[in-house]
């Protein structure tokens, strides 16, 4: 499980431009090790993953322990602590998914010169919550609000993919009444398991971590959506690109995709996510 930031993830640039306490520089070297190991270390472990002498790490370790930053268990490992967990904890209680994602929906927006979309999983279903509007002249007809098919949209499909098994039937139930729904009975058998197609293609989605819809249901649009998740593995968002059809590349490993995937990764660290917790899926 790892905690550490991605690589294009915004930097906190007034602090780092500062200057620091020396000690605690290397404290945070230690944090940082523990972390991205998410699991227990001994000490010798932890300072070598930390770049530094044992005998430099323990003093650190030590006042660490002290604060409540830190534990040790029966082993004698480190592991974070009873303030460490509650420092997450307030962390994690003041965010706002949309909040967190309002940055990256901007410069995806700017790079690609497509059009961005969130979406939540609502009440009635995948809902759009935030819409960018490409600086190019395209027809689509998602408005904030729009609810969303969950069979025959990307957007919908992905929250469909995410959606906990047991109440997935329950939300299929409700598809008519969304733009481009689907039947109940098209996609889910009456005892209430999934058509093979339909598991099949959801499958497919959180095996690759990304779905697409090409041409439909609005044609000449191409849509690549992708999960956002929060830090107990849930789906908090749906964020997606759309263009017209022929105007960018649609490959799910093109350079549009990879922008794609990374800033849903990079809000999904912000909201806790473990990275290796995400795309794929599976």
């Amino acid at each position: 499980m790892k905690h550490l930031p991605p690589d294009d993830a915004p930097a906190d640039s007034d602090a780092r431009g500062q200057r620091g306490i020396q000690s605690l520089d290397n404290t945070g070297q230690l944090l940082d090790a523990l972390l991205a190991a998410g699991r227990p270390l001994a000490l010798g472990d932890l300072a070598r993953l930390a770049g530094m002498p044992a005998a430099k790490a323990f003093p650190h370790l030590v006042s660490l322990q002290k604060i409540g930053l830190l534990m040790r268990d029966a082993q004698g490992n480190f592991l974070p602590g009873a303030l460490g967990l509650e420092l997450g904890l307030a962390a994690l209680q003041r965010l706002s998914p949309l909040r967190e994602a309002e940055a990256e929906v901007a410069a995806l927006a700017q790079e690609t010169g497509l059009s961005v979309a969130l979406a939540v999983a609502g009440p009635l279903g995948p809902t759009v919550v935030r819409l960018e509007e490409s600086s190019r002249p395209q027809h689509v007809s998602l408005r904030i609000g729009t609810v969303l098919s969950m069979v025959h949209t990307a957007i919908g499909r992905v929250c469909a993919a995410c959606a906990p098994a047991d109440g997935l039937p329950g939300a299929l139930a409700l598809d008519g009444i969304r733009m481009e729904g689907a039947a109940l009975e098209s996609v889910c058998h009456a005892d209430g398991s999934l058509h093979a197609a339909y598991a099949a293609q959801l499958a497919k989605i959180r095996a690759q971590g990304m779905d697409q819809a090409l041409g439909h249901p609005v044609p000449g649009i191409n849509t690549l959506a992708a999960p956002v998740f929060n830090h107990a593995g849930q789906l908090a968002l749906v964020m997606a690109v759309m263009g017209s059809s022929g105007s960018y590349d649609t490959a799910l490993q093109g350079a549009v995709a990879q922008r794609l995937r990374s800033a849903a990764q990079a809000v999904s660290w912000r909201l806790g996510a473990a990275l290796d917790a995400q795309a794929p899926l599976a």
